[in-house]
């Protein structure tokens, strides 16, 4: 039963902050949800790992439709992780932000909601059960990317709303054909698993056109290229800690949906998803890594490199060999942490200096040593900077592409990897260590220092501790990955080969 505790905490969370009570209440309960959650999806991937094949959270009808194996299990513990982290990071960012206490209220509300969504996707193992989910997050997210209620996150909000719901049209329909696929096999149970064991028997051109409708549909909430339009706005616009759960976590569980096409693919003759995957992949990484050059917004940064890593991802699965499924693994464990501290980093600098523009910002470091560390320590971890982990990750992909032979591949995505690491250090470069200009140091920087000593912004304390918290990981895992999540890794990399 623990599997459904983790969807029950975060509704009877989201029913308790809606009670009026004293202004720390919400945050607290909230807090203290995502840490239930983070026990207990730790405790079920601790199982997963030791041996368990399979965990089912419901029984008798409800079997078939809620379950959890070593993939499943990985998504949740990050979701878990990203989820309280934030929650930590958004004690501190709204007290700054001095909201009302019914402003709080409804903050707290939508935050609980959206962490449920994300967490009922890898739990649901019926397909349409699984769009639907997936909409869910839709509806859910975009009320706290409008949460600052400017004109700018109102278009963004819509902007994400109308893209999505156009690619989720485009999944459904997907959805839809690989029913009939299945049904033209001999039909069976509408599982993840079902469908696995009717692929070598469906029609090859129903299977084929419904991956490319769910690739393109899901591609779109994903963020890879072209359908990636709406990702910088709607993650640029919302709040710090949301935008860590957005580029942290939300796009890696619709990521998650693709993933569990692949082995049903793969089963089936003349496919042809490793190629697509490795294309869309590709394209996504170089045109993010070309974008990152030119990018003017510090936190639009952050989500042009969330496009990059989709595609690194994307591509490491399209390898197809079981060393680059691991290492699409680590790569997706990696980004999470890694981008969430990022985007507590980009939450630091925005109260410190109250400007995303990255030409208004100009000596970060002596304005607020914290963020402007922060700042720089996210940069060379997004961007693959060694020893940290996503460099292992991606050394590990750029080996298997080596190991297989694909040099063509391996060669494009380096580049484009460096590329994308030289766009963002020059901007973090100037903006941490660059020398203020006459406007600059008495412009609008100087109202922005609230809580510090004289000249100086001192972050909120439970803004440090969250820090703290996401750098654990992304420092360890560059050096050090533990046997336990070795072994989730091992278990989770398996589920893509059928």
């Amino acid at each position: 039963m623990s599997a459904l505790g983790i969807l029950l905490i975060p509704l009877v969370a989201t029913a308790l902050v809606c009670i009026p009570l004293p202004r720390r209440w919400p945050m607290g309960i909230t807090v203290a949800a995502c840490v239930a959650n983070l026990i207990l999806t730790g405790r079920l991937a601790w199982r997963l790992a030791a041996g368990e094949t399979f965990v089912s959270a419901l029984h008798m009808g409800m079997l078939k439709w809620i379950a959890v194996d070593g993939l499943s299990a990985l998504i949740l513990l990050l979701i878990a992780f990203v989820a309280t982290t934030a929650s930590v990071f958004s004690i501190g960012y709204l007290a700054h932000e001095n909201l009302s206490p019914a402003k709080l209220r409804l903050y707290c509300a939508n935050y609980n909601l959206f962490v449920f969504s994300m967490l009922a996707v890898p739990m649901a193992a019926e397909p349409t059960l699984v769009w639907i989910m997936v909409e869910l997050t839709t509806l859910c997210s975009a009320l706290l990317v409008s949460f600052d209620n400017t004109q700018a996150a109102l278009e963004a909000a819509w902007k994400y709303v109308l893209l999505s719901l156009m690619g989720a049209g485009l999944a459904l329909f997907g959805f839809l054909v690989l029913f009939a696929a299945m049904q033209a096999a001999g039909g069976g149970t509408y599982t993840w698993q079902g469908l696995l064991a009717a692929a070598p028997h469906m029609p090859p051109a129903l299977l084929q056109t419904a991956f490319a409708l769910i690739l393109i549909g899901l591609g779109t909430k994903v963020g890879l290229v072209p359908m990636h339009t709406w990702l910088p706005d709607a993650h640029s616009q919302a709040p710090s800690p949301i935008c860590a759960l957005l580029s942290g976590v939300e796009t890696t569980v619709i990521l998650y949906v693709l993933l569990r096409l692949f082995p049903i693919m793969r089963t089936a003759p003349d496919s042809h998803a490793e190629a697509w995957a490795i294309v869309l992949g590709l394209i996504s990484v170089g045109v993010a890594a070309f974008l990152l050059l030119q990018v003017r917004d510090y936190k639009r940064m952050f989500a042009f490199s969330t496009v990059e890593n989709m595609g690194i991802i994307l591509t490491a699965v399209g390898l197809g060999t079981a060393v680059a499924n691991y290492s699409a693994m680590q790569q997706i464990v990696a980004h999470s942490v890694t981008k969430s501290f990022c985007f507590f980093a980009a939450g630091s600098a925005l109260m410190a200096v109250g400007t995303r523009e990255i030409a208004a910002v100009r000596g970060l470091i002596r304005r607020s040593p914290g963020a402007g560390s922060a700042l720089v320590l996210g940069g060379l971890a997004i961007t693959g900077a060694p020893p940290l982990a996503i460099f292992l990750s991606e050394f590990s992909i750029l080996r298997a592409g080596l190991m297989q032979g694909r040099y063509v591949v391996t060669g494009l995505l380096a580049a484009f990897i460096v590329i994308a690491f030289f766009g963002v250090m020059l901007h973090i470069n100037r903006m941490v260590f660059g020398a203020p200009n006459d406007e600059q140091q008495t412009g609008s920087i100087a109202d922005h220092t609230e809580g510090g000593h004289g000249n100086q912004f001192r972050l909120p304390f439970s803004c440090r501790i969250a820090l703290v918290l996401a750098a654990v990981p992304m420092l360890l895992f560059g050096v050090y990955i533990p046997r336990p999540l070795h072994d989730l890794l091992a278990l989770a990399s398996s589920a893509l080969i059928p």
